[in-house]
């Protein structure tokens, strides 16, 4: 049988390829008799976003759960990720499944688990399950009606769930106010319904179901996103953009002009944000990928920083075992102090657009204050798709050190938590890391601004594929 291996961020593969449906009722398997031996009545909800087939997977998931006597909530439409980790930990469920391949293309559909607590499984839970992972295809279950009527399955509307938890906690007046400002693209992923109901006056993009995402990877980055970015050049009354990716946990955000906002900026503005408006403290919890300036204004603010490894489970470990106000990864992977230990890229928005209506700044301005502490800065990152002999060889040659420079850049350490960061001049440095979830090679770097870090970059490809 084909060998289900979880990545940094769920279970992921190609439709009708090896994500089919013989596949998905073997990690439900595995699964359920995880779940069977945590509690002897254990409670599971189960969603499902745009992706081709979702409903199809997720209901033979709640079938298979129901068959060995899982109560299980099935949502009653697509939903988003953060829906299916705020109705886990509402309804104090012992596990939320998603089927989704978040940021992934098209042809992909995935599995990810989702604990009581409202965040990604620890890796231990998620370790159990593959290792119960039968190697063959369990017993077809009852047809799904069959467990609706015996109540062991019901339908659950995690997406009213969801907006009654926001509106409980923001300021809707002003954001709705602040709503015919807002350029929203949902990137046809399952967001789309959010921001439609809780700003009505925003400007819409791509906020219809297609499950081909018109055949773009649903990433929220600056090269998937050019509607948007054209939208907010050409129309003057609005003055921000954000953008979701497939299971809307992932966040892209522009300026007024256009001007594509990362990750490593929106960290900054929520810590000051946070820190500043709301007067809260905590941890901040990032990903080896992230820029030092977060390590700068943590120091400035009074406030620990530590640094994970890729993948928002072992950020969420510190959220649910100690005080974290903010959990953050540089690919748009984002919580918060306040929400569940989840990445969130619609409630992320709604901060941001709170802090630029609370102070009347755009957000280039606010960026502007986060640079008189910091400094100015740039991260950039090229995604490398080369064959697994180049990949391998040049990871390959960073276990072992063989790099001394790139280019006219010379290596004064290297750091190894997950992939080789190396340190070169003036507090600039460059990043290799094989992707856990695609056939491609990372490459990330840091200057003092974009020119910096792109001659960084160019420097390094054309060293190691040389």
């Amino acid at each position: 049988m084909y060998p289900i291996k979880f990545g940094t961020d769920g279970w992921r593969d190609i439709i009708a390829d090896t994500f089919t449906t013989e596949n998905v009722m073997r990690v439900a398997e595995g699964t359920a008799i995880h779940l069977k031996n945590l509690n002897a009545s254990p409670v599971c909800v189960v969603g499902y976003d745009c992706r081709f087939g979702g409903f199809m997977f997720a209901s033979l998931t709640a079938r298979i759960f129901a068959a060995h006597g899982i109560k299980t909530y099935l949502a009653d439409g697509f939903v988003s990720t953060p829906m299916v980790s705020l109705a886990t930990n509402k309804l104090s469920a012992h596990f939320g499944i998603i089927i989704t391949a978040s940021h992934n293309p098209p042809s992909y559909n995935g599995y990810k688990i989702k604990a009581s607590y409202g965040g990604p499984a620890v890796p231990d839970d998620v370790a159990k399950v593959e290792a119960l992972i039968p190697n063959h295809i369990p017993q077809l279950p009852e047809a799904l009606e069959v467990y609706i009527n015996s109540g062991i399955v019901s339908y659950l509307n995690m997406e009213e769930m969801y907006l009654e938890h926001v509106r409980g906690s923001f300021n809707m007046e002003l954001l709705s106010a602040f709503g015919p400002k807002l350029a929203y693209d949902a990137m046809y992923g399952a967001g789309q319904r959010v921001i439609r109901q809780l700003m009505p006056d925003a400007t819409l993009l791509h906020c219809e179901n297609n499950p081909g995402f018109m055949g773009r990877a649903p990433e929220p980055i600056l090269k998937n996103l050019p509607e948007l970015s054209e939208t907010l050049q050409h129309n003057e009354q609005l003055s921000c953009g954000l953008a979701t990716d497939g299971d809307a946990d992932r966040i892209g955000f522009f300026d007024e002009e256009g001007r594509f906002v990362d990750s490593h900026h929106i960290i900054l503005l929520l810590i000051k944000y946070l820190t500043e408006y709301k007067g809260l403290k905590g941890t901040v919890v990032k990903s080896f990928s992230v820029s030092d300036k977060v390590d700068v204004l943590c120091r400035l603010k009074g406030l620990d920083s530590i640094t994970t490894k890729i993948g928002f489970k072992y950020i969420c470990e510190y959220m649910v075992n100690g005080d974290v106000l903010i959990g953050a990864e540089e690919s748009g992977g984002i919580a918060v102090k306040g929400h569940i230990p989840e990445r969130d890229g619609v409630w992320i928005g709604l901060v941001l657009m709170e802090y630029m209506a609370l102070t009347g700044k755009s957000i280039r301005q606010l960026i502007d204050d986060v640079y008189t502490e910091t400094g100015s800065f740039a991260v950039e990152r090229y995604d490398l798709h080369l064959n697994n002999e180049q990949k391998n060889a040049i990871v390959a040659a960073c276990r072992q050190q063989s790099y001394t420079h790139f280019g006219a850049y010379k290596i004064h350490s290297v750091e190894d938590v997950d992939g080789y960061k190396f340190r070169l001049d003036h507090g600039c440095w460059v990043m290799i890391r094989p992707s856990g979830t695609e056939p491609v090679l990372r490459v990330y770097a840091e200057g003092s601004n974009s020119e910096e870090a792109f001659r960084i970059l160019d420097a390094t490809r054309a060293h190691i594929l040389q």
